[in-house]
C-alpha cells in the first residue's frame, strides 16, 4: 500500500513537471499558450508579473470562485487546491527558468515543433496526474463547480471554459497591447492536440480514461 501510495505521489508530482514544461516550452515557441493558461501568461504580458506569480494568483482567484458559486456546498477540503496552485506556481517558474537556456527559434517551422512537443508533455503530464487522484488543480475544480451548480456535463462546461478563458485574454491584450498576446495558433493546437494525445497515450498504456484538463 506504501509503495502504491508513493508511486501515486511521484505521479502527481511528476505529472505537474511536466504540463508546467509544456507550458514553458509553448511559451518559448511564441505561437501562443494553452486555453488555461492564457490567463496567467496575459498578466505577465499586460502587468508584467511572473508567470509562475500569475498562475498561483489565477488559482487562488479560482478557488474564490468555487466557494462563490457552491457556498454552503463547497468542501473545505478543496482549500488544498491553494497549496497545489502554489506547487504548480512555482514549477511553472522552475520551468521558464530552464527553457531560458534554449535559444530563440527563428523560423516557424522550429516554433510549431516546440510547440507540438509542449502538448504531448503537457497530455503525458495530464496522463499522470490525473489518475493520482489527489487534490484536482484549481481550474478543474472551477469546471466542477459550475458543472455541479448548472447541472451542465463536464465537457459542456470544459469547453465554454477554455474559450471564455481564450476570449478574455484576447481581449485583454487587444485592448492593452494592441497585439494577440497569449493567444495564438499554439492556443489553437494546444485545444486540439492535447485530449487527442490523452487517448493515444491511454491507448498505448491500456489505461482507464479520466476527466481531462489541459493547463
Amino acid at each position: 500500500m506504501k509503495k502504491k501510495l508513493l508511486i501515486r505521489m511521484l505521479n502527481y508530482v511528476f505529472g505537474f513537471l511536466l504540463m508546467t514544461m509544456g507550458v514553458a516550452i509553448s511559451v518559448k515557441s511564441n505561437l501562443g499558450v494553452s486555453p488555461v493558461s492564457s490567463i496567467p501568461y496575459t498578466m505577465t504580458c499586460v502587468w508584467g508579473i511572473e508567470m509562475g506569480r500569475a498562475t498561483i494568483l489565477f488559482h487562488i482567484a479560482l478557488v474564490l470562485l468555487q466557494i462563490l458559486l457552491l457556498r454552503k456546498a463547497f468542501r473545505i477540503k478543496n482549500l488544498l487546491q491553494v497549496p497545489v496552485g502554489i506547487l504548480f506556481g512555482s514549477f511553472t517558474t522552475f520551468c521558464n527558468y530552464l527553457v531560458t537556456y534554449l535559444p530563440d527559434p527563428n523560423n516557424m517551422g522550429i516554433q510549431l515543433l516546440m510547440m507540438i512537443f509542449s502538448t504531448v508533455l503537457i497530455a503525458f503530464g495530464i496522463f499522470l496526474y490525473v489518475p493520482a487522484d489527489f487534490v484536482p488543480l484549481a481550474g478543474e475544480g472551477a469546471m466542477l463547480a459550475i458543472s455541479q451548480v448548472t447541472k451542465k456535463k463536464f465537457s459542456s462546461v470544459k469547453l465554454a471554459f477554455d474559450i471564455s478563458m481564450v476570449i478574455i485574454s484576447l481581449c485583454t491584450c487587444l485592448l492593452l497591447l494592441h497585439t494577440l498576446g497569449s493567444v495564438g495558433i499554439g492556443t489553437i493546437l494546444a485545444a486540439v492536440l492535447v485530449g487527442t494525445e490523452i487517448k493515444v497515450i491511454h491507448r498505448i498504456w491500456r489505461a482507464p480514461t479520466h476527466i481531462t484538463n489541459a493547463p
